[in-house]
């Protein structure tokens, strides 16, 4: 089996790339529809109740059945990823921001209302990148030579971006497409490629696959495994138990291609998931049955 070369993994990424537009009907804060051209993730808030979806412009927050915008500036959020307290990501900065483009390394824990720089500020934009919800343990695709990481490649942080740790990443192959942390343990992860799911359990020393010959299109690590969504003729979600290997089909509402994936943290049995097309779509049953939240770009407000 054939490596992965590090340039591969960083430069090839396949994860929300594209540069995108939102169009609000409405001014702050609004529950009106909005119509985003591009989404660059899914995430919940702590408790459960609020699913944050960044856009080219900030934050769009589904809650109660209904949407608003997120507060704080409009940034471009790239690499988002939620935790236990708030969030981290990347991107660029909105227009007239203080902050340097790209952004680096930020956190906020007040859902977007402020941001702190943690490290890279103007050097480096982390498309690929994801944290540990209790762990907060870092794991980024570094896609160029900075201050804190000397080459591309698979990187690791365990005191929010301070210092990194590279790891050969051996075993992995094709494209990276999506990444995922364990929830508490640090030294485990999962990445989604072009050619499968694979998982380490050694910080990204060696990766086993976990679905193998189908390409990943998005995956997140749950209470009991990991869900990985496949792409292609034969798309579907999976549950993967990550010590039996054991698999189980969850119903999606869509034959389209899955690009996020997210687990309710306060509400094992909701998931949200998110469509090439820009569909969004919520199960409060673990997929027995869905509402669709939004439409080619377009929000729902189910109230």
């Amino acid at each position: 089996m054939k490596k992965i070369t590090m340039l591969a993994l960083a430069a090839v990424l396949l994860i929300g790339t594209t540069a995108c537009s939102t169009k609000a009907e409405q001014g702050p804060n609004s529950i009106a529809n909005t119509t985003f051209m591009h989404l660059h993730g899914l995430g919940y808030s702590a408790d459960g109740k609020r699913l944050f979806i960044p856009v080219h412009n900030g934050l769009q927050v589904y809650a109660d059945g209904s949407w608003s915008e997120g507060p704080g500036e409009k940034h471009d959020y790239m690499g988002f990823t939620t935790v236990d307290d708030g969030f981290y990501s990347s991107g660029h900065p909105a227009p007239g921001s203080k902050y340097k483009n790209p952004l680096g390394l930020v956190k906020s824990s007040n859902d977007g209302k402020t941001i702190s720089v943690l490290a890279l500020e103007g050097e480096v934009d982390l498309h690929g990148m994801t944290a540990g919800y209790r762990s907060h343990t870092l794991y980024v695709a570094n896609p160029e030579p900075n201050s804190k990481m000397k080459q591309a490649g698979l990187f690791y942080s365990k005191d929010e971006g301070k210092t990194w740790t590279n790891n050969p990443a051996t075993g992995l192959q094709g494209q990276m497409t999506a990444i995922a942390a364990h929830s508490s343990d640090a030294s485990i992860a999962a990445v989604g490629t072009t050619t499968g799911a694979y998982l380490t359990r050694d910080y990204g020393q060696r990766f086993t696959p976990l679905v193998p010959e189908q390409p990943v299109s998005a995956l997140t690590f749950t209470d009991s495994g990991v869900l990985a969504a496949t792409s292609g003729p034969n798309a579907s979600l999976l549950e993967i138990n990550i010590e039996s290997k054991q698999s189980l089909a969850i119903q999606t509402p869509s034959k389209d291609t899955i690009t996020y994936v997210v687990q309710n943290p306060a509400n094992p049995k909701e998931l949200a998931i998110a469509t090439e097309p820009k569909d969004v779509y919520l199960s409060t049953d673990r997929g027995a049955t869905w509402i669709q939240i939004a439409e080619k770009g377009k929000t729902i407000n189910r109230k």
